[in-house]
């Protein structure tokens, strides 16, 4: 609710490069981030692990970690992997450690460490229920090599944020044993109409994350060919996916299942803007302020308890903010009198920062700190509404739990929107969803 100056474009882009937010399962400075590709084979060896090997090499010298790659199981120590942030298994398969390198593996995601998979990484370990579960499915059978559609579901993690909703690409499509929807994070699925073998009756993931056991562990299908690991597009893909890993970006990987879209980047169908300025679709699926002080409002429907998640991004030190809990109302100043807004706004007093409930409480500024990545970077909130209670998520870590005990406002009912807030501002937001939840009491 301020007006606000611009960062440069080249702290944005140092802040971009060096990754320079630290998260729960990182101790080191982003610059001092070490990362062990091991690509051991006990079973089928792709001719693609050297391209793959080269190529985490180059993406982490331009990302700002260093890499250490092997094929010796005897790496896999307790004292050894307290040296690395993440591991990735690249294109591993069959067994590839025994039962002490194994629980050394495990005590070290137990400690907060990263584990990265790709490929043929679900190709491995089918007797150890620890790795299974941190690598989220198992393969079961591929097809021949062809072109599909990725559909990406997720686009504020850092391994598909760069991503268009839809990804045209040639690989090696695994079908896998088992769905991870309901324990992972999806990012990425196969659209099986654009290609034949797919077994997975139409909901195929190939991509996820999710926090396993204390670490973070996100995982590839794609990564087959050697051509994989010359592809732009995939690179960047394989570098979030080490990033989010290793700590350097934060994202929600908690599984998201029953949402409905409010905006899915097509139509703003059921809005409406009050006041000035507007908000500006492109044709990424990006809705952008400009002008203002204005407010975007879903006037097509109400809601009393509900999960609502949305992805937003600031350019700079910028200022917008999601309203819960207004009647509706074509002046944008009624949604600030009688509703609640959580804040986006780095910089400005504790109350009336990001992830505050402006102006009535802070967020745990510790949590919030470690939560936030950095101007130009993606981030998602879920704001959960249940009764006279709103709680806060900002990327998967909740950072504020508020209860209205003002006669005047309720949360139990009421619109949602998201402010335009000036002319200097420039906030984005993509994947407005919603869902809703039992009332109290049923």
């Amino acid at each position: 609710m301020r007006s606000t100056t611009r960062l440069t474009t080249a702290v944005v882009g140092a802040a971009l490069l060096l990754g320079c937010v630290s998260g729960p399962a990182a101790s080191h400075p982003a610059e001092d981030k070490r990362v062990l590709v091991f690509s051991k084979t006990a079973g089928f060896r792709h001719d693609s692990i050297p391209d793959g090997v080269a190529a985490v090499r180059q993406i982490g010298s331009e990302g700002g970690f260093t890499v250490d790659a092997t094929e010796d199981a005897t790496a896999f120590t307790a004292k050894n992997l307290r040296r690395y942030d993440a591991v990735v298994f690249l294109s591993t398969t069959g067994d590839v450690l025994d039962a002490a390198q194994q629980s050394a593996f495990e005590g070290y995601i137990r400690h907060g460490g990263g584990y990265v998979g790709v490929h043929a990484a679900a190709d491995t370990e089918y007797d150890w229920a620890f790795y299974g579960g941190l690598a989220g499915a198992y393969f079961q059978s591929h097809p021949a090599i062809q072109p599909a559609t990725v559909d990406v579901e997720d686009r504020a993690h850092p391994a598909t944020s760069g991503l268009a909703r839809t990804w045209s690409r040639t690989d090696e499509w695994y079908n896998y044993r088992s769905n991870p929807r309901d324990r992972a994070h999806v990012l990425a699925s196969l659209d099986e109409s654009s290609y034949t073998g797919g077994t997975m009756n139409g909901d195929h993931p190939i991509a996820w994350c999710q926090n396993y056991r204390g670490g973070r562990a996100f995982y590839t299908g794609g990564g087959h060919t050697k051509e994989s690991y010359a592809e732009p597009a995939f690179r960047q893909h394989l570098l979030g996916g080490i990033r989010w890993a290793v700590g350097d970006a934060q994202a929600d990987c908690r599984p998201e299942n029953g949402y409905r879209p409010l905006f899915d980047g097509t139509t703003l169908d059921g809005w409406k803007q009050a006041g000035p300025g507007a908000f500006e679709p492109d044709g990424d699926g990006t809705l952008t302020s400009s002008g203002g002080m204005g407010l975007l409002w879903y006037a097509a429907s109400d809601f009393s308890a509900y999960s609502l998640k949305l992805d937003w991004m600031t350019a700079g030190d910028d200022n917008s903010g999601v309203f819960v809990g207004f009647p509706p109302s074509d002046d944008p100043w009624s949604a600030v009198d009688n509703g609640y807004e959580i804040q986006i706004d780095a910089t400005d007093v504790p109350e009336k920062t990001t992830g505050s409930v402006y102006g009535f409480q802070s967020a745990d500024l510790h949590k919030r700190d470690r939560a936030l990545n950095p101007p130009g970077e993606w981030n998602t909130y879920e704001i959960r509404v249940e009764g006279e209670r709103l709680r806060v998520w900002l990327n998967g870590v909740k950072i504020n739990d508020f209860t209205n005990t003002d006669p005047a406002r309720s949360l139990a009912d009421g619109h949602i929107g998201i402010q335009n807030h000036g002319a200097d501002d420039q906030v984005s937001f993509r994947d407005i969803r919603i869902k809703e939840l039992p009332a109290q009491g049923d």
